[in-house]
């Protein structure tokens, strides 16, 4: 009954099949197994977060370059600010008990005693960064040499949020905090990395560090799990039509077996067996009346025959 099972058709049936089933299986762990890892890196990246609010602080220099470990601990660093180039980072949000507010970072240059300056988010201030009534209210950077606490941050990209990368700021604003950016507007080296300060001097509010890119449960991070069940959803598939197609291969092959043909087919059966049989009449038919042609063709000749006798 499961002859079928043998025939060129089904054997590509059955490979496919196989070969199938143990990929999707194979994609769908590994879509899970990617969205394990974010997950389990985000829960690691908040317990650092949490053990750097209580750690001590490190020089700066000590912590650099900034990855997914060192981003957001306590970094320390020494020097002079310089007042003649304080930046307003503008279009940056902040959640606080009245939900998330617009508003605008202040950022001033250290000059370390290093010789390369490290880019100090001082604070947040609610407002508009070209307006000159909340530009007004930004207190000026401490004179003299100071040690500025904070936690450190890597430089930003266009993909950070809230970041302009197009451009076309006013002077005096800043779109994204990295390095590069600063690179020509002030003419001295800068760290790659910032900090925020973990003490805003009033009225501004203290910005809280943000995880580590990569480190979080982003879109990718669920993209993973919704694909995760795609592939598994895949496999099921397989095998239910392969279940379906076997199904209804075992069953025509039993009925034939049975002599039990479809509706379908016993009436295209019925028309093949009535034309035949039609064919076979008229065939004998036309055999009868030859056999009649030559039986008058034989009288005609034996009465001729006998005509001439005569």
């Amino acid at each position: 009954m499961y002859r079928f099972l043998l025939t060129p058709r089904w054997w590509g049936i059955n490979v496919f099949a196989v070969l199938a089933i143990p990929f999707c299986i194979f994609m769908g762990s590994w879509q899970l197994g990617r969205f394990e890892d974010r997950v389990a890196t985000h829960q690691q990246q908040e317990d650092r977060s949490d053990r750097a609010k209580t750690a001590a602080a490190r020089p700066v220099e000590s912590l650099l370059p900034v990855d997914k470990i060192t981003s957001g601990r306590q970094a320390s660093a020494r020097g002079r600010y310089d007042t003649g180039h304080q930046l307003l980072v503008p279009s940056r949000t902040l959640k606080d008990n009245h939900g998330e507010r617009q508003g605008f970072y202040v950022l001033s240059l250290l000059r370390t005693d290093h010789g390369k300056a490290l880019p100090v988010v001082r604070g947040w201030l609610p407002g508009d960064a070209g307006a000159k009534a909340d530009t007004a209210k930004v207190p000026a950077p401490p004179k003299g040499e100071v040690t500025v606490t904070g936690a450190l941050q890597a430089s930003e990209n266009q993909g950070t949020d809230g970041v302009q990368a197009g451009g076309g700021l006013p002077q005096g604003q800043l779109g994204m905090i990295s390095a590069a950016s600063l690179v020509n507007i002030v003419p001295y080296e800068v760290y790659d990395a910032w900090i925020t300060l973990t003490d805003a001097q009033a009225p501004l509010r203290a910005v809280p560090p943000a995880a580590a890119e990569g480190s979080g449960l982003d879109l990718k991070a669920f993209q993973n799990l919704g694909y995760t069940g795609e592939w598994f959803v895949f496999a099921g598939f397989v095998v239910f039509m392969w279940f379906r197609l076997f199904r209804r291969e075992a069953e025509a092959a039993k009925d034939a077996a049975l002599g039990l043909l479809p509706e379908g087919e016993r009436k295209l059966a019925l028309e093949a067996d009535a034309g035949a049989a039609d064919v076979k009449a008229e065939a004998e038919a036309d055999a009868g009346a030859g056999v009649e042609a030559e039986a008058e063709a034989e009288a005609e000749a034996e009465a001729e025959a006998g005509a001439g006798r005569g």
